[in-house]
């Protein structure tokens, strides 16, 4: 090489630096700068001014080196070479040969992406760059820049510049320079800080796998650039045939003979026959090639760069790897003669560096091209020639010369033209006549004569025979693309009709599927039931789809579907390239059809009166559609139709790998289709299937961020989601998106934490229709089904709408709201961005300000429409529906193309937008306030979204796992924070109740000495209390709908049920809490009384006694214990007759009783006063309740004037009503017992609380109808019976309390301590033993009492069926399906409350039995006591106490605020204590320490249920009340509400059974009932009841008469399956029991078994 090849003349462009070796001369900069900066890796400290960074001079001993020894391609090592490592290195002891591939690699940060190709997944990963818009600041980050801007098909992509340290070093410097120096202003050298565009496109396609190179051709042809078509290897010498890059690029054009039609073609560009155009250069030429190209190919409205030229932004760049490269553009016309440059299509090629160096890219292109164009400057030497003459040219040559050029000849021109036989058409001279633009002219012309004159024209796929022969690779050759060709091509080479190779290939979609469809639709909407038994019509349904799956299973797989799923099957990239050649296979066969049909249908859509004519022709495009889609399809359709084989069939086994097969696919990039937009209908289990493998893929628990598009047809979403995301999804050509796909892209691990997510999911959606349109094919519900589905299934929801069409964009925005209404009842709350295209604008944001207001009026408009409909009135404004401000909620986008198509580059003010947009969604992102789903969260929102939408009534109908699990989550933490409220208060009121009885005693602490103010500072304190733990518990919920984990934000619905349930508990543990404190202080003070009586008569008995001992003892004679007593009991009876002992006058409690019953019916009007005084309250009660109906008939005469479908028996009312009135009767019984088992004085509070009950209960049965005579006779029943156990109770009390009686029961004990005392005995053992017997041991047995309530109930709390109702109600149906006894689920569907109370006691006294644990809970709280009795012993000890009275009322008052001591048994132990203090203090803590081991003894023998008796707080009443919640039962079928707190507003329930489990039967037939609520509210059936005036109403509005239930249909047509196989089983027996017909049971419920049974129930129950 010559030493020119380092020079720069004035040539044009970069090929005029022939092969030189490029070195990048980057600025001059101070050695501290490099030092300093991060980039820098290199020692500068040289000097020299002129040494690039990366190279150092050799030093002059340096040996010389023979420059043509070296290889080409290769830095030369004569001009320099990069410094070791090693800094000790000479530079001159190793001369070193970097090519310029490796070097250029290495600067790109591409050196390890040459062996490992970059893909395109990883390229469209979401990371940091993504969001940020920060410059290149360094050579590495320049391919980052270029691809991310290339993705998003950003005209910009190739003004790859990076800014540097030292380019704000040299701006600072120029600025500085203030002197005049024209010669420096001319010599310097102006610095360099980027690489030429081609060099980094060369590189990034040589690192780059093909699926990536052939996304960068893809977008390099929307932005009207070149691509390459010959792409070099300096390293190798050898060039590739880009064939597969090329493969992916589609282009749609008018030739000027189908203007007139308006018909188009649209084709592949590698397989069109176009003809080609090359341009090349021989030797340095003064002439632009690429600049004449660009100008040449550009109308004179539009000037684009489709090849990168020197004076473009680092076009001067010298270029480092990329001579070689043949880049190929095409032009393709519009039809337009004023804007067409060509007529006719051609491809244009373009050969960068000079041919002489290159001859084997020029040659293919002289084989391959119409005509070779070759530029230059003189054809003096041998060697042009000769190159030029001994060419094999199929192609015209042309000669394009610059004779202003020096070195231009026109004598060596001559003899070229006369050895290649040229004419003067054939060469084209530019002279100084000739401006640019004729001679531009002039090249156009030649051009457009070649094109219009050539019969050559070669597709770019039958170019690859030549590459072979010229020994140019073929990207295509890889065996792995061939051998996925092969397979795709065995598919598809033989379809001719598409719609008959669909029937014969793939039969399992179609006709089938679309039945299919409607069956299952018709399951949940039952709208053509008629008269027809519900459940037999389900019934019927089912058995047709089982023949249609029979049908499905039928087919034998076809040949095309063994080769497709074989292929998929196949291992690494072999199944890519399969992917890749049937889309583009399929798509090539349907192109020319599918073209022609979509073009008449968008033109018959212009009139909304051709309905018939669109109707068909979208069938026909529906039948002419053929894609993968439909293939993975059948796929679908297959794997499902085989489900319904037996698990043990070969053939579904077979084919159980397919959902991982596609999971496989989706986790690499491809698409896979959640709706089906030809059914409209979603594969339910294909679909979760796949994504259960998915997730199985990917490590547990990953979670995703969703983004969906919707908007109306051909608005551009799939665009916009593919610039944003450079996501494709594989949809057939020449056809809109059908119903939805969904795509995953991965984050990259930089992001993961900002979005706190690891996959993003896309989902395309097909265009919603505008009104007329929808009415062809009622694809209004379709567009209502697809959007609620998209938007519930979406955290960003980018809707794309027109303003200009607002009667088609008011449509559209009411379905859009309307789905965003129904996620906000159902707890999701996606983000929505409104976004306008085509608004080119630079100020749109402010112009469209008016715009945004109509808008939201609009959205507000609809909001209320939709609200409406939706009966959730409550939501005036989209506002109100979810965040949204006109402001920041709209995004005005230009125009996709800059021009006129096919020619127009895309828009850079799209891609800008678009990018803006893609950030500020990201960003929404990562500031969700709720945490991302996993892929199973989004399978069960799924499942469940398109289920409830499969109703007419979504709202009502919507049911989803994951909200009942985060419901059942919350309700779990709200029944522990509401047991640990009320475990707090009860001990604090048995710790009141302690204080209250000892009050007035030794033992109290109280510094008050009057009750009343002691019972007022009491409830003063319950209050703060009470106050306390309802915030405490208000704080709690707060903070619980804080967390971002759990899903909480799906229940934020039920927080403020949830805060009136912590205030309704609070309020309802206020008055119990104030009635036991006033019950306790006034028996307490009704004691007072009666206390103050014995200890006179007490203290009078002493003083006798005493006196008695002093007589005796004057005697002086010894006495016998005989003698004694006979003195005694004379005294003893002079005394008692001496006493006044009064008798304690007995309270009338029926008055009281009585009298609050009149308070409590004083309400009910004169009736029930009348009613009230019929009856004395000592009769009643006396008999059992009977209800009869006399009343409720008169009511019934009056009201009853139509005929209804089921038989209102007054006898099943009756039996109703008194199954209403036994409940009742039970609990109030219950409570009664309670009491008396107290051993308390009765007190007014106490019929209170049980006409409370009474009233209580009574509302909750409001749904049982009844009169003011069956409430007023009911509680004057109960009361009858209360108020004769309360009088016994009553009396009882008064007698054990009788003075004299308690005086007498003391007599043989001062009797005993007389004799001790005459006799001198030592006292203090005895004492001892007595004081702990009598007075410590029945305390601690009733603190150990007290204490064990609470610790059994938090026992049962630790098993599962405890922790909530649903929970509970689970564990019962799963019980009585394993205990399969008939009388069990009779007593839970009759006796349902006494069922549960059983059961629980059962459940209780069972894991009691079974284990120690009530053992160490009476341990525990013994222990307790123990440690109290030793401590104020100890303490008495160590008081100022002088003698042993004192002594023990130190111990009693320390005591005092756990232990009630007996004033009785203490005041006995005081009478003729004579102990030592000291010795009794000792003998005390022997007999507390023998006291423990009795106590234990007698607690091991008790059995459990004994103990459970005596306790204070019962166990089984407060699991009852936990579980039971508020009692509602529906209305229909009686089953329990489930609702979480004691103050919901909504009952509901998980399972709902078939009615003739509630006793209902047929008026005609006398036969049981089938039907179950959950689909009669879905049926256009009636019901009659007393609450309808016995008026046939819709079950579908079952809510006008129960507004307080809610009945949503079943969660799948399996969950009802328990209740259908426990009816089937116990047909007979029911039908026996109600007195009866046998049911007339649908057959598909005979085939439900045992283990169906119990799985439905767990689907019911969402229990995994």
């Amino acid at each position: 090489m010559t030493e020119s090849g380092f020079t720069m003349d004035n040539s044009d462009e970069e090929e005029e630096f022939h092969d030189a070796v490029d070195i990048v001369f980057e600025p001059h900069c101070k050695e501290e700068d490099f030092l300093t900066s991060p980039q820098s890796d290199y020692d500068f400290s040289t000097g020299n001014e002129n040494v690039p960074p990366g190279m150092a001079p050799i030093s002059e001993d340096s040996a010389p080196v023979d420059s043509e020894a070296l290889n080409p391609g290769t830095m030369h090592a004569s001009s320099a070479v990069r410094i070791a490592e090693n800094a000790n290195e000479s530079p001159a002891s190793s001369v070193f040969t970097e090519t310029h591939l490796e070097s250029l690699l290495k600067d790109l940060g591409l050196d390890q992406h040459y062996t490992m190709k970059l893909s395109l997944s990883k390229i469209l990963e979401i990371d940091e760059k993504t969001i940020t818009s920060e410059p290149a600041k360094c050579k590495s980050d320049l391919k980052w820049y270029f691809l991310k801007k290339l993705m998003m098909a950003n005209v910009t992509a190739r003004n790859v510049k990076y800014t540097s340290i030292c380019e704000s070093n040299y701006d600072d410097d120029e600025s500085l320079s203030t002197r005049l120096n024209l010669k420096n202003l001319v010599d310097s050298i102006t610095p360099v800080f980027g690489l030429n565009p081609l060099d980094i496109i060369t590189a990034l396609f040589l690192c780059s796998d093909g699926f990536l190179q052939q996304e960068m051709a893809l977008k390099l042809s929307m932005c009207q650039f070149s691509v390459p078509l010959l792409l070099p290897n300096c390293d190798t010498n050898q060039s590739t045939l880009m064939l597969w890059a090329m493969r992916d690029i589609v282009k749609k054009y008018r030739p000027q003979s189908l203007s007139e039609s308006k018909g188009f073609i649209e084709d592949r560009l590698v397989v069109s026959e176009l003809p080609m155009i090359s341009f090349v250069r021989l030797g340095e030429c003064s002439l632009s090639k690429s600049a004449l190209l660009n100008k040449l190919l550009s109308n004179s409205q539009q000037y684009h760069d489709t090849f990168v030229h020197r004076n473009m932004e680092c076009g001067d760049s010298p270029r480092r790897i990329s001579n070689g490269l043949t880049e190929i553009t095409w032009y393709l016309p519009c039809g337009s003669t004023n804007i067409d440059i060509f007529s006719q299509p051609v491809a244009v090629a373009n050969l960068r560096g000079d041919i002489a160096s290159f001859e084997t890219q020029y040659s293919f292109l002289c084989q391959t091209s119409a005509a070779v164009f070759v530029f230059f400057d003189h054809l003096d030497s041998e060697w042009e020639f000769s190159l030029l003459t001994n060419q094999n040219h199929k192609a015209q040559i042309f000669l394009v010369g610059n004779y202003e050029s020096k070195s231009f000849s026109l004598d060596a021109l001559e003899k070229v033209a006369i050895k290649l036989g040229l004419t003067n058409s054939n060469i084209i001279i530019k002279t100084k006549t000739k401006n640019e633009a004729d001679f531009v002219k002039i090249l156009r012309k030649t051009v457009s004569d070649v094109v219009a004159n050539s019969r050559m024209k070669m597709p770019v796929d039958k170019m690859a025979h030549i590459a072979h022969e010229l020994g140019i690779l073929v990207d295509e050759d890889s065996p792995e693309c061939q051998t996925a060709k092969t397979n795709a091509d065995a598919i598809t080479a033989d379809i001719q009709d598409i719609h008959r190779f669909k029937e014969d290939q793939l039969p399992r979609q179609g006709e089938i599927w679309k039945e299919l469809t409607c069956l299952e639709k018709e399951e949940f909407r039952l709208q053509k039931v008629g008269s027809e038994n519900i459940e037999d019509y389900k019934s019927e349904l089912q058995l047709q789809k089982e023949e249609l799956r029979k049908t499905q299973n039928s087919y034998d797989m076809s040949t095309a579907m063994t080769c497709f799923i074989n292929a998929i099957s196949s291992p690494g990239t072999e199944r890519f390239y399969f992917l890749k050649w049937m889309r583009m296979n399929l798509d090539n066969v349907s192109r020319i059809k599918l073209s022609e049909l979509r073009e008449k249908y968008k033109e018959k859509c212009k009139n909304s009166e051709n309905k018939e004519e669109i109707k068909e022709i979208d069938r026909q495009i529906s039948n002419s559609s053929l894609g993968t889609e439909h293939f993975f399809r059948e796929m679908g359709q297959i794997y499902e139709a085989s489900l319904s084989l037996p698990e043990t069939d070969p053939s579904r086994q077979q084919l159980q790998h397919l959902p991982k097969l596609c999971a496989e696919l989706l986790l690499d990039g491809f698409p896979l289709e959640l709706v089906d937009g030809d059914a409209s209908n979603i594969p339910l289990r294909w679909v979760s299937d796949v994504l259960s493998q998915l997730s199985d893929l990917v490590s547990p628990n990953r979670k995703i961020l969703v983004v969906t598009v919707l908007g109306v047809q051909s608005t551009g979403k799939s665009t916009l989601l593919n610039t944003m995301f450079g996501v494709q999804f594989a949809v057939s050509s020449g056809r809109c998106t059908r119903g939805a796909f969904m795509l995953l892209i991965k984050i990259n691990e930089d992001m993961k934490k900002v979005l706190n997510c690891d996959f993003m999911v896309i989902i395309d959606t097909e265009g919603l229709k505008s009104p007329e349109l929808a009415q062809l094919d009622n694809s209004h519900e379709h567009d209502n089904e697809l959007a609620t589905l998209v938007i519930g299934l979406s955290d960003v929801t980018i809707v794309n709408i027109a303003m200009e069409n607002s009667t088609e964009m008011k449509d559209i925005l009411q379905i859009v709201v309307h789905a965003f209404l129904r996620m906000k009842e159902v707890g999701k709350k996606p983000k929505c961005q409104f976004v306008h295209q085509n608004v080119s604008d630079v100020s749109a944001h402010e112009k469209n300000l008016r715009d945004r207001k109509l808008l939201l009026e609009q959205l507000n408009e609809m909001t209320q429409a939709a609200a409406r409909m939706e009966k959730k009135e409550e939501n005036k404004s989209f506002t109100d529906v979810m965040e949204y401000s006109p402001d920041t909620g709209n995004w005005y986008i230009p125009g996709l193309w800059n021009g006129n198509p096919p020619m127009a580059p895309v828009n850079a003010g799209y891609s800008e937008a678009v990018y803006e947009l893609k950030k500020n969604i990201i960003q929404m992102l990562g500031n969700c306030e709720s945490s991302a789903n996993n892929i199973l969260d989004f399978k069960e929102w799924m499942t469940s979204l398109w289920t409830a939408v499969k109703h007419e009534n979504f709202i009502f109908s919507f049911r989803n796992s994951l909200v009942a699990d985060a419901y059942m989550r919350l309700c779990t933490e709200f029944n522990k924070w509401e047991w640990e409220f009320k475990k707090e208060m009860y001990t604090w009121v048995t710790n009141a109740e302690t204080r209250i009885s000892n009050f007035g005693t030794v033992a109290v602490k109280s510094e008050s000495s009057v009750m009343t103010e002691f019972l007022t500072s009491l409830k003063s304190e319950a209050s703060t209390v009470l106050s306390t733990w309802e915030t405490r518990l208000l704080e709690n919920l707060t903070q619980y709908f804080q967390q971002t984990e759990g899903h909480v934000y799906l229940v934020e619905g039920y927080k403020e049920e949830f805060s009136n349930s912590v205030k309704s508990l609070r309020r309802e543990m206020e008055r119990s809490v104030f009635n036991q404190l006033t019950a306790a202080a006034e028996i307490r003070e009704g004691m007072t009384e009666l206390d103050r009586i014995k200890e006179t008569h007490t203290k009078e008995l002493e003083e006798r006694v005493r006196g008695l001992i002093d007589k005796c003892r004057e005697r002086k004679v010894q006495m016998s214990d005989n003698e004694l007593n006979k003195e005694f009991d004379k005294m003893w009876d002079k005394t008692v007759r001496e006493l006044s002992i009064s008798k304690t006058t007995v309270s009338n409690v029926y008055s009281n009783v009585f009298h609050h019953l009149r308070t409590n019916l004083s309400h009910k009007g004169s009736h029930a006063s009348q009613l009230l005084h019929k009856k004395k309250m000592e009769n009643c009660g006396l008999v059992p309740f009977k209800y009869t109906v006399e009343g409720f008939c008169n009511q019934l005469k009056h009201k009853v004037t139509h005929k209804f479908c089921k038989l209102f028996n007054i006898e099943d009312h009756a039996m109703a009503v008194q199954k209403v009135a036994d409940s009742i009767i039970c609990n109030c019984s219950q409570f009664v017992t309670e009491k008396i088992e107290g051993k308390n004085n009765y007190h007014e509070t106490y019929i209170q609380e049980i006409l409370h009950i009474i009233d209580e209960s009574l509302q909750k049965n409001q749904n049982t109808e009844t009169d003011i005579e069956f409430e007023v006779s009911l509680k004057q029943h109960i009361c009858g019976f209360a108020a004769r156990e309360f009088q016994k109770m009553h009396e009882d009390f008064i007698q054990a309390n009788d003075p004299y009686r308690c005086l007498m029961k003391n007599k043989e004990k001062f009797c005993e301590d007389f004799i001790d005392v005459f006799h001198k005995r030592d006292q203090c053992q005895k004492k001892a033993e007595e004081f702990t017997n009598q007075c410590l041991k029945p305390a601690v047995k009733c603190f150990v009492s007290h204490s064990l309530g609470p610790n059994i109930i938090d026992e049962m709390l630790t098993c599962e069926q405890f922790s909530t109702r649903i929970s509970f109600q689970y564990s019962i149906l799963l019980d009585l399906l394993s205990k399969k006894t008939f009388k069990k689920y009779l007593r839970y569907i009759c006796s349902y409350e006494d069922y549960v109370k059983e059961l629980i006691l059962k459940q209780i006294v069972e894991h009691f039995s079974t284990v120690s644990t009530i053992s160490e809970f009476e341990d525990q709280h013994l222990q307790s006591c123990i440690r109290s009795i030793n401590n104020a012993i100890n303490k008495a000890k160590n008081g100022k106490s002088g003698n042993l009275k004192t002594f023990v009322e130190d111990i009693c008052k320390e005591l005092g605020d756990k232990l009630v001591i007996s004033q009785d048994a203490l005041g006995a132990f005081m009478i003729l204590n004579n102990a030592d203090k000291k010795q009794f203090a000792d003998w005390l803590t022997v007999s507390v320490n023998e006291m423990a081991q009795d106590l234990r003894n007698e607690f091991e023998k008790s059995n459990f249920e004994t103990k459970l008796k005596h306790l204070n707080m019962k166990p089984q009443n407060e699991l009852f009340n936990r579980v039971i919640g508020c009692g509602k039962q529906c209305p229909f079928c009686a089953v329990p509400c489930e609702a979480g707190g004691n103050a919901h507003t909504e009952h509901w329930a998980s399972l709902h059974r078939p009615q003739g489990l509630g006793q209902f039967r047929w008026t005609d037939t006398d036969k049981l009932v089938t039907d179950i609520c959950s689909s009669l509210v879905i049926s256009e059936k009636t019901f009659s009841c007393f609450s309808t005036n016995f008026i046939p109403h819709p079950y579908k509005k079952y809510k006008d008469i129960f507004p307080g239930w809610k009945i949503p249909p079943d969660v799948s047509l399996e969950a009802s399956d328990y209740w259908k196989y426990v009816m089937e089983k116990y047909n007979r027996d029911f039908a026996n029991e109600f007195n009866a017909e046998l049911a007339d049971i649908p057959p598909t419920w005979k085939n439900i078994k045992y283990k169906k049974a119990k799985e439905s129930l767990k689907e019911s129950f969402n229990i995994m």
